[in-house]
């Protein structure tokens, strides 16, 4: 990580823990708004207008809270709006890297060699971890915002006259239980696999875990007469579990610990993850290559270095 602007320590993905042993997550900490006009939005100063060209993405394709980015957009035809940077899925000691991948480029930007190059030039002194997505801006050259959960929502608003009219991802009369369901979802499965994959205690492994199975029965349920999880309409919601769904066999099923069932087992959430997969433009934001070369590098969870010949992950077949 960073401090004080200088990397101090090899990559780990071990970011706090409690006394109990629970993964904590760090919270993200550049939290700026582009907004229509430029005025502030919900954290951070004013001055972020929605303009295109202006903004540029830092992702991996391997990252779930990134890959969210990507999602939206895709589904909100921002590609010529928002240009794009990828990292590589494996990690170094210094973390994300620029480049040496396929599918993967170079920063298309700066040139920078690490992403935490990217940090320091925002900030010379910056403290912590160095994490996608980041959401740049060229004009002021800074980053605005390095939370997913944020950038989602400015590219489904922000970027309305730029964009897709059509889709609203967050609608107003859906708002309160979208909350009430990211809320559930991220503690109990987005974020419950990387409590699992990252306990160091039997007993936060297991609670992690049977959080996952319980959030995953849930979502069975939820699904059973209904498209997407509020019904007929795709939400933020969806794309938040799609990108951890997508990942859950190649990944946290064996790799992470989370070895009850995979998604192939649940009949619903099955049909339900390629029902959004065969979205047009959404496979373009997937890449299991990634996914798993990229997983199967973290070293304390797998020292070998041996990246699985399986599962085979079939979404085009009609079973």
């Amino acid at each position: 990580m960073l401090v004080n602007g200088q990397w101090k320590e090899k990559w780990h993905p071990f970011q706090s823990k409690d006394e109990q042993g629970r993964f904590i997550r760090q919270t993200s900490s550049i939290r700026n708004w582009i907004t229509r006009d430029g005025s502030p939005g919900p954290t951070g100063p004013g001055g972020f207008k929605a303009e295109p060209g202006r903004y540029h993405l830092f992702v991996a394709l391997i990252c779930p809270w990134a890959s969210r980015t990507l999602f939206v957009r895709k589904l909100k035809k921002l590609d010529d709006v928002l240009s794009l940077s990828i990292v590589s899925p494996v990690l170094t000691d210094q973390g994300w890297q620029f480049g040496g991948f396929d599918k993967s480029t170079q920063d298309l930007l700066y040139g920078s060699k690490y992403l935490h190059e990217l940090y320091t030039r925002h900030d010379i002194k910056y403290t912590g971890r160095a994490t996608v997505p980041i959401l740049w801006d060229k004009k002021q050259d800074c980053m605005v915002n390095n939370e997913s959960s944020d950038i989602i929502r400015m590219l489904n608003d922000a970027f309305q006259n730029y964009g897709d009219r059509d889709i609203d991802l967050y609608p107003l009369p859906l708002r309160s239980q979208i909350e009430e369901l990211n809320q559930l979802y991220y503690e109990k499965l987005n974020n419950g696999v990387y409590r699992a994959g990252f306990a160091s205690s039997q007993q936060a492994y297991e609670e992690a875990y049977d959080d996952v199975f319980s959030a995953l029965e849930d979502l069975e349920f939820r699904l059973k007469d209904n498209l997407f999880v509020l019904g007929t309409q795709l939400t933020e919601t969806d794309i938040r579990l799609f990108v951890t769904l997508i990942r859950f066999d190649i990944a946290y099923y064996g790799l992470f610990k989370c070895n009850y069932k995979r998604i192939t087992d649940y009949r619903n959430i099955r049909a339900y993850t390629k029902r959004i997969y065969h979205i047009p433009g959404i496979r373009e934001t997937v890449n299991f290559q990634h996914i798993q070369q990229g997983y199967y590098s973290i070293k304390s969870l797998n020292p070998s270095g041996i990246i699985p010949k399986g599962p085979l992950i079939d979404l085009d077949s009609n079973n």
